[in-house]
């Protein structure tokens, strides 16, 4: 642990949490190609869970927040919808087609966690607008993700992650209120990882570290209410919002991205950043 409550990892526990990252990897995978207009969000919890038994996985979000004094998460898995920013609870409501849906999913495998998101268009098309934001936020992930790999500081991924927003086709609102952090033994962890800039500030991106890098972009107003379910989170102003998420790892050979199957190896090629494998 450093002295700013930092959890810095060994090469053998940044291979654990490799395990757990591939069993995200997996499940959004599963629940990608669940995606369609007439399916439930509910069922789509149910896609998560059957990846979670198959691996001997257990749930980073089901039940969480139980000793924090209000209602436990639960789901397995967040699955926000359009307007939905974050924390959606699986339930009744039916995918139509062209809504935009966010699923967020965290796993634990031998007690290491791996957190990733994406967000999904049903059927496939959706309004220039939605798409747009879909795209804008995914970039806004590898351009944080590739941040992680050649800056020095936290700092530098929110100021990239700003930077790809504001230079997008298109202009989005940038969630606030949450943000990256670190990850580990437990799935949130010191430090935070803002979307917004604070360039060459923040804690060392020194090998060891572990991060979940999230952008959370909207098409209007970065504004969000949270519902009477005290998980639910939507925009103020009822537009619509994209999440993508991925962990990472920085090691002494380079940076490894442990939720996607080829440890984000195409994504960072195209930037000229080789990963690493342990």
């Amino acid at each position: 642990m450093s002295p700013r409550g930092i959890e810095i990892k060994t090469a053998e526990q940044i291979r654990a949490m490799r395990k757990a990252g591939l069993v995200v990897a997996e499940a959004l995978v599963a629940m990608g190609e669940a995606v369609r207009s007439g399916v439930r969000t509910a069922d789509l919890d149910t896609v998560a869970r059957a990846v979670l038994a198959d691996n001997g996985a257990v749930s980073s979000f089901l039940n969480y927040g139980a000793d924090w004094g209000i209602p436990p998460y639960p789901a397995t898995v967040c699955i926000s919808v359009n307007e939905e920013v974050v924390h959606g609870i699986p339930g009744d409501r039916v995918l139509n087609p062209g809504d935009i849906v966010s699923i967020d999913f965290g796993a634990i495998v031998d007690g290491w966690h791996g957190d990733a998101a994406r967000t999904f268009i049903v059927d496939g098309q959706t309004s220039a607008e939605a798409a747009d934001l879909v795209q804008i936020t995914r970039k806004a992930m590898w351009d944080g993700v590739a941040a992680a790999a050649m800056g020095k500081r936290v700092g530098d991924i929110s100021n990239a992650i700003q930077a790809s927003a504001d230079q997008a086709v298109r202009h989005v609102g940038i969630v606030r209120e949450y943000t990256g952090h670190g990850i580990g033994s437990a799935m949130h962890q010191n430090p935070d990882v803002p979307n917004y800039a604070h360039a060459r500030r923040g804690p060392r991106l020194s090998t060891g570290l572990c991060l979940a890098i999230e952008p959370i972009f909207t098409l209007g107003s970065a504004e969000t209410v949270e519902l009477d379910d005290q998980w639910t989170v939507v925009t103020s102003d009822g537009s619509w919002a994209s999440h993508w998420e991925n962990t990472i790892a920085i090691t002494d050979g380079g940076l490894w991205v442990l939720t996607e199957l080829d440890g984000g190896r195409a994504e960072l090629a195209a930037r000229g950043i080789k990963i690493n494998e342990l």
